[in-house]
């Protein structure tokens, strides 16, 4: 008789979804590896009850010896690795002149690199039992964009087109990927999980300097909360036919509908005006 449960290794769980993913899947029974640059972060996740089921390792996905090391101490524990959360992330706050190459490129690091290190890692293993699931920790942001967070956006958007690739390659072999796109949750994104940049022009006050100011007056403030959201993640893992995308809170709903609708307007105008203007 097989095992029910699945070992979920979650990079990311000092704060956020992690760290909810983590207490809500240990009261489930589920075994999980918890993972963050700071293995302190992790202290007062599991307990006795759960010594069994849970593993807390130090882990900088930008890093691969630490990746290696992770994926190998999670075999080794349990056997295989069944999903895998990149949760592990932060945002930047400047308008795109604003930018600052070195922050720029350290986020890409970890945003992205960092997320498709982690995947290359743990496919070899999904690819041999045949089963397992990626479930890649986007954002509204990686459909919508605002100013202030192109940078950050542009991280969300390789990943959404990342992720989609791997769908496709995965079905075959039994592996399922679930891109998640959460909106305002109170997870830490606005606070101390965030970078702004140092180079502040006058002439962008009226639009990225707006959203710095939002953005950090909203900290801890959002409507989501982080439980539910990781709840939601759960179910969506465990539905018999998972979706491929995970749209998170009502606000993020409300957008990414909004989004679809006016992409379909330009799509349409586009048509009506070059079917007058160009021979097909």
């Amino acid at each position: 008789m097989s095992d029910p449960t699945k070992v979920w290794l979650i990079t990311g769980c000092s704060t956020g979804f992690g760290r909810e993913l983590v207490k809500a899947l240990l009261e489930r029974g589920e075994r999980v590896i918890a993972t963050a640059r700071n293995p302190k972060s992790l202290d007062g996740l599991g307990g006795q009850q759960h010594q069994d089921d849970f593993l807390k390792l130090q882990l900088d996905v930008t890093t691969q010896v630490d990746i290696d090391a992770v994926v190998q101490a999670s075999e080794a524990r349990f056997g295989r690795i069944d999903v895998l959360v990149n949760n592990a992330g932060y945002g930047y706050l400047a308008a795109i002149e604003e930018g600052e190459d070195e922050a720029v490129r350290a986020m890409f690091e970890t945003n992205l690199f960092g997320l498709v290190a982690m995947t290359k890692a743990v496919l070899p293993g999904m690819r041999k039992q045949k089963s397992g699931h990626i479930v890649n920790i986007s954002s509204i942001g990686g459909l919508v964009s605002f100013g202030a967070t192109g940078y950050y956006h542009a991280t969300k958007f390789a990943v959404e087109g990342l992720s989609q690739s791997l769908a496709i390659e995965g079905k075959p072999l039994g592996i399922k990927v679930t891109i998640v796109e959460p909106g305002p949750f109170r997870t830490d994104w606005a606070g101390r999980s965030i970078v702004q940049s140092a180079t502040i022009i006058a002439d962008y006050a009226e639009t990225a300097g707006v959203r710095r100011r939002e953005t950090a007056a909203r900290s801890g403030k959002q409507p989501g909360d982080p439980r539910r959201g990781a709840e939601a993640i759960i179910t969506a893992v465990d539905a018999p036919e998972p979706p491929l995308h995970l749209v998170l809170g009502r606000p993020a709903l409300d957008l990414a509908r909004k989004h679809v609708a006016a992409l379909g307007a330009e799509l349409e105008f586009d048509i009506v005006k070059l079917t007058h203007t160009r021979s097909f």
